[in-house]
């Protein structure tokens, strides 16, 4: 097999041609259909480990540290345990529709969790981070047959938590715990067996390495043939507070995001990543872990944290160095901490891409990395509901930084006006501000609950992405904003209603609102206004530790309150939040610059028909020979923002 890709039929020894719009239809005159080689995840995993069965698919660093000696699982004994785990689920009263929730770090066995519990029925990877009554609300909208978690650890609650939600969840009938043999209440189970019942009426507890041991690795026992459209795995989203959305992905879908990342990305045979992205978030799951599986590569794991292991950030180059890989990829913080992280007498030529997504690469951070090591810098664009990317900055054409690209091959953007229902109303003219709409084989058919779908397609077949972008005269994506209020703090989406809530029920606050301030590091922090009622008073201070008491999840905790009369709002009265953010957004540049003494600094955030919003600092009474170094310490001070910026001289 010399195909670059292996998940493709057609393309023959050389990637194919797509340095322009020309290109890429040529390349899209081959119907997708008849490229694609794999029908299911476990199809496109059977491939990947064809090639080399015995190359290493997965290394875990338990410590990311380059020296340490990896645990290194090759691309046949992989296979071998993802069919074991998918075999054990079966043994255990797993079909085809049943789902396999996971509770899980990155370990090892939580890949084989993942792909195990695909083959089987349906996986449903969890955030293992979520408060107890989160993870009780996406468990049952899942209808949880069996959950897979970690067992009782120092410094983890995980198995704390499901002690507590384990008699929440009727449907459970086994809880299979890694690395907690010792909490174990049942044998392990071969197919055919009964699954045993327990004397509280609880699910059974089975020790997940022992319940593999008595399966075979060689072929699935069930003899399912898996189907394109059969569901692969659900995926939460919608913020990790509020009503649970669970994203329904087909093989298909998944298997397009593999196939089309490895295209994009020039993927190799035996090429390793450095991952470190959660199995709960699509980037992880898909667009590292299943797209290098399925391209005969590697995966390696830097510790059960991955990327928020302080280790992995601090010793990034020498493992770049140690492992070699081709495409250095992350999210946008994990590129800024990089740039940070010591770099003596490293050998990081192995890279020849940046490639990043899940929130805005600030534009000095994309420069940063083009002017010091000569790399492109490939941002992506996309969704858990269209499978992950569904635009990216192509590698073999001009990169706009700012600008997320152009959609992948076989997938479509549209800027669209909607009507009050919602629907699309037509399309914007270039460069007019719109709601992105998308469409291609890795666009969901829509979320597990109905009720979760009024908003969630602008028209039959293209998904309303909630963001709002514009494309320019080449086509070039830009994000301009949010139609939706999420708050995207790191990568990690934050849902301002609950806070919101939380401030309303304050008896001396009239109104509230929730949004992002923008970070130069995690991309957005939550920030808080309100308005007091009335003749009442209260110390910011006092309303934040009244949140953190209440609030669902730290993270949503916002980093200041400020206080504001009136409440600025709409026509029909509610809160008008494109001015809270651009009010958050002058509060940050005017702190960044304050040290600067500049002459009658003046800073002004608003709305503009092209970037969405734009910052200006505007100064007075600079000497023109001053304005060019005056311009310099401006923008190396916010130019790791993502707000596009300007320096004004009056």
């Amino acid at each position: 097999m010399n195909r670059p890709h292996l998940l493709d039929r057609i393309i023959g020894p050389d990637w194919p041609d797509l340095s322009g719009p020309e290109a890429v239809r040529a390349f899209e005159a081959t119907p997708y259909a008849d490229r694609i080689a794999a029908r299911s995840t476990y199809d496109a995993l059977r491939i990947g480990a064809s090639v080399n069965p015995d190359a290493p698919a997965l290394r875990f660093l338990p410590n990311a540290d380059p020296a340490e000696a990896p645990v290194v699982f090759g691309h046949a004994q992989f296979l071998g345990r993802v069919t074991q785990a998918a075999n054990a689920f079966g043994a255990i009263g797993v079909g085809s529709q049943d789902v396999v929730s996971l509770l899980l770090p990155l370990v090892p066995q939580a890949f084989f969790t993942l792909y195990g519990a695909e083959a089987a029925g349906i996986a449903n990877p969890v955030n293992p981070l979520l408060e107890v009554y989160q993870l009780v609300e996406i468990l049952r909208a899942a209808d949880t047959r069996v959950l897979v978690a970690l067992g009782p650890m120092p410094g983890v609650d995980i198995w704390e938590k499901v002690l507590r939600i384990r008699a929440e969840l009727p449907s459970l009938a086994a809880i299979v715990v890694v690395g907690g043999a010792s909490v174990a209440t049942a044998q392990p189970v071969a197919a055919g067996q009964p699954v045993p019942a327990t004397a509280d009426g609880l699910a059974p507890i089975y020790d997940f390495d022992a319940l593999l041991a008595v399966q075979r690795p060689d072929a699935l026992a069930s003899g399912r043939r898996i189907d394109a459209e059969d569901t692969a795995a659900y995926f939460h989203t919608g913020g990790t507070t509020g009503t649970p959305k669970l994203v329904r992905h087909t093989h298909a879908n998944q298997v397009y995001q593999a196939w089309v990342c490895g295209l994009m990305l020039r993927i190799g045979r035996g090429e390793t990543v450095l991952f470190g992205l959660p199995l709960f978030h699509v980037g992880g799951a898909l667009t590292q872990g299943l797209a290098w599986l399925a391209a005969g590569g590697c995966l390696t794991v830097l510790s059960a944290s991955g990327w928020r292991s302080a280790a992995a950030q601090r010793n990034v180059w020498a493992l770049v160095e140690t492992y070699r890989p081709a495409t250095f990829s992350g999210v946008p913080t994990v590129l800024t901490a990089a740039l940070n992280a010591p770099m003596q007498d490293v050998d990081v030529s192995s890279v020849k891409r940046v490639s990043a997504g899940g929130s805005a690469i600030p534009v000095a951070v994309g420069r940063a990395y083009t002017e010091r090591f000569g790399w492109p810098v490939l941002e992506v664009y996309g969704m858990t509901e269209t499978s992950s990317v569904h635009t990216i900055a192509y590698a073999d054409r001009p990169i706009r930084l700012g600008s997320v690209g152009h959609p992948v091959p076989y997938s479509r953007v549209r800027i669209v006006k909607l009507d009050a229902q919602g629907r699309a109303a037509g399309d914007c003219a270039t460069d007019e501000i719109g709601v992105v709409a998308m469409a291609g084989p890795g666009a969901f058919s829509g979320y597990r609950s109905d009720k979760h779908n009024r908003d969630a397609f602008v028209e039959p077949g293209w998904v309303n992405s909630g963001d709002l972008g514009r494309l320019d005269a080449d086509g070039y994506l830009w994000i301009t904003g949010r139609a939706k209020d999420l708050v995207i703090r790191g990568g990690h989406n934050i849902d301002p209603q609950p806070i919101e809530e939380i401030l309303f029920s304050h008896p001396a606050v009239a109104l509230a609102a929730m949004v992002g301030q923008p970070d130069t590091y995690a991309g957005e922090l939550p920030v808080a206004y309100v308005q007091l009622k009335p003749g009442a008073t209260v110390e910011t201070a006092a309303l934040v530790d009244f949140v953190r008491e209440r609030s669902p999840e730290r993270a949503a905790v916002p980093v200041s309150i400020h206080v504001v009369d009136p409440m600025p709002l709409t026509g029909v009265g509610k809160v008008f939040k494109p001015a809270l953010r651009w009010d958050a957004a002058q509060r940050v540049v005017e702190r960044m610059l304050a040290d600067l003494a500049l002459p009658g600094l003046q800073v002004t955030v608003g709305a503009h028909p092209v970037h969405g919003s734009l910052i200006t600092v505007s100064l007075e009474g600079v000497e023109p020979a001053r304005q060019a170094a005056v311009s310099a310490d401006v923008q190396a001070r916010i130019g790791p923002l993502t707000t596009r910026h300007e320096t004004v001289f009056r």
